[in-house]
């Protein structure tokens, strides 16, 4: 089926979409990116109810590390709980690490790249963490103030 002004559509968002919405959002608006991916909302829900604030510092990612895991009872809330950890690990890093700070690369997910130049998968340490409990969050953190 031909229908031409989705053409004309499809032509005008290639080119700005290639490289990934996230992407092109980052180039556009990173402090406003950051801000959305701070926000965790699943994961803060979710430990709100054990008593855990997220208040964005080092201690906070000590006390989710403390956590009985009953997200892995619920293999399609698993997922995204480790997505938001990894993301709220990230905030905890880019808030709190001097010089740390998002980056978004074409065709990629969020990772934080320190002063240094070294670059943290936030979200893959956060599904593993999800996962197995491994590595810790905040140990993740220690790691990153390092260097």
């Amino acid at each position: 089926m031909n229908i031409p002004f989705l053409d004309h559509w499809r032509k005008r968002h290639e080119t700005e979409d290639s490289d990934g919405p996230l992407a092109a959002a980052f180039d556009r608006d990173p402090e406003g990116v950051g801000e959305l991916l701070s926000e965790c909302e699943l994961l803060r829900a979710r430990v709100e109810e054990s008593g855990v604030v997220l208040d964005d510092s080092p201690r906070s990612l000590q006390e989710l590390d403390q956590l009985p895991p009953r997200w892995r009872d619920d293999p399609e809330e698993l997922p995204w709980i480790g997505n938001d950890a990894g993301l709220y690990l990230g905030t905890v890093i880019v808030r709190n690490v001097p010089g740390a700070r998002w980056q978004v690369w074409p065709g990629g997910g969020p990772v934080v790249r320190l002063a240094s130049g070294r670059e943290i998968q936030v979200v893959e340490a956060g599904l593993d963490w999800a996962m197995t409990g491994a590595p810790e969050l905040y140990q993740v953190y220690a790691e990153a103030a390092e260097y």
